[in-house]
């Protein structure tokens, strides 16, 4: 028998909504969305299906779509479908496939729920889904706001499923003999959470049987102590930031004092999404003189003066700005193409189109723009810094070609690399480098 007063129960328990919303299932076909299905359905909602195919399993993605359409029909229930080309987005954005299938799928579930007045977008998301992505937060690092997993409820997205485990959606198709298909992706390791499910949670299993409530039970806690902490840090954020003309100013002074520092100063910095390698470079250079830049994706700190300065990158300049992350193969600059792979042998090559670089002084995420007034940097065999535009004329470089060199920025607004030139001899790589990152400039 289906778990229907559990289900209303949890709906109505976290106001996920009411009786009068009209719902978006997300279903893909798999056991977990195709009982979602059921259980709208015998539970009298007013629900309708979207479904996306990727392009991404040829045949199988058809049959995916085929099987969902017939289940819309069958249960007589308006059904919307689309089709992404997939791996072009990802090529044209430089994001992964699994990250541009889930901007493609969210964007146009988005678009659904406004034009067809849906009050929200129902993802068929469990309990082992929260797990997994909390052990992947873990494992790739993440501030507490990362430990709470997959919420019932955000924004617009509901997850009426997370009263189930896997395990329980696995025996309620089974004894139910609910029809569903089977993505065989979910089966490689290609994937970073598919390891985690596959290779990681079977070993935690042995350890705890009962794993799936122990975690639902921590992520719990975590939410209650991030609570405490988000209050902790709007007191704190009260006392010393202030905001001027869309500017935000936070005293240099008391970002000394804060206690615990570093836990504190991230929390207070996440609106402006700068990665912990970022904001552990600008509490270490809270000294340094006036205009040293600190990078995230949308903003920039600089210190300025008695305050640490937050700007918007304005649009032109995100733009402007490629972002390039430790797993990056390769980033495209307009008609150029800048790749990063990696070695433990600290040899080097006397390659203009390469730059060899010390692993450990790179503050991720990296930034490739091109030239800016004031950029300087300390070329390879020098001690002294040297102003681009004086480097630049002094190499004869024509003032057209000089508009098009790409400039490889470290998280702390140090040049690394004038790519096709001159590398910075500040991240040179020497007798002790471990890890040698190796950019490369090709067209």
């Amino acid at each position: 028998m289906l778990p229907l007063e559990q289900f209303t129960s949890y709906i109505k328990k976290n106001a996920l909504f009411t009786t009068a919303d009209k719902i978006l299932l997300a279903v893909s076909g798999g056991k977990d969305s195709v009982l979602m299905t059921q259980l709208f359905k015998l539970s009298n909602y007013n629900f309708s299906i979207a479904h996306c195919n990727f392009n991404l399993r040829g045949d199988e993605a058809q049959r995916d779509e085929t099987f969902v359409k017939l289940l819309a029909a069958t249960l007589g229930v308006p059904f919307y479908v689309t089709h992404f080309d997939t791996k072009g987005y990802a090529n044209e954005h430089q994001i992964s496939t699994q990250m541009a299938a889930r901007d493609l799928r969210y964007q146009w579930f988005e678009k659904i729920r406004n034009e067809g007045g849906y009050g929200y977008i129902a993802l068929a998301h469990h309990q082992n889904d929260v797990m997994e992505t909390l052990l992947l937060n873990l494992t790739r690092g993440t501030g507490i706001s990362g430990l709470h997993g997959i919420l019932p409820k955000r924004g617009k997205l509901i997850r009426p499923l997370l009263f189930l485990s896997r395990h329980q959606i696995n025996d309620l198709t089974e004894s139910e003999n609910i029809a569903f298909v089977e993505d065989s992706s979910n089966q490689t390791t290609k994937y970073a959470r598919n390891k985690i499910r596959l290779n990681v949670i079977p070993h935690l299993l042995d350890i705890n049987p009962n794993l799936e409530q122990t975690f639902v039970q921590n992520i719990k806690r975590f939410a209650e102590t991030e609570e405490v902490l988000r209050q902790v840090v709007e007191q704190k954020r009260s006392k010393i930031a202030r905001e001027e003309d869309g500017v935000i100013y936070f005293s240099i002074e008391q970002i000394k004092q804060l206690q615990p520092q570093k836990l504190l100063f991230f929390e207070l910095l996440s609106p402006y999404h700068f990665t912990d390698s970022v904001v552990n470079e600008i509490l270490e250079s809270l000294t340094k003189q006036s205009g040293t830049s600190f990078y995230s994706n949308s903003h920039r700190a600089t210190i300025n003066r008695d305050d640490l300065m937050i700007t918007t990158l304005p649009k032109e300049l995100v733009f402007e700005h490629h972002f390039m992350h430790p797993q990056d193969e390769f980033i495209k600059v307009e008609d150029q193409k800048i790749s990063l792979y990696y070695s433990e042998s600290n040899l080097v090559e006397d390659n203009c189109n390469k730059a060899f670089v010390d692993f450990e002084k790179l503050i991720f995420p990296l930034v490739i723009r091109f030239r800016q007034d004031g950029d300087r940097f300390m070329p390879l065999g020098m001690k002294q810094f040297k102003k681009l535009s004086d480097f630049l004329i002094g190499n004869k470089i024509p003032l057209p070609q000089k508009e098009k060199i790409p400039l490889l920025i470290n998280g702390n607004g140090e040049i690394i690399w004038v790519a096709g030139l001159r590398q910075d001899n500040r991240y040179k790589v020497n007798t002790t480098t471990k890890k040698v990152a190796i950019f490369e400039l090709s067209n």
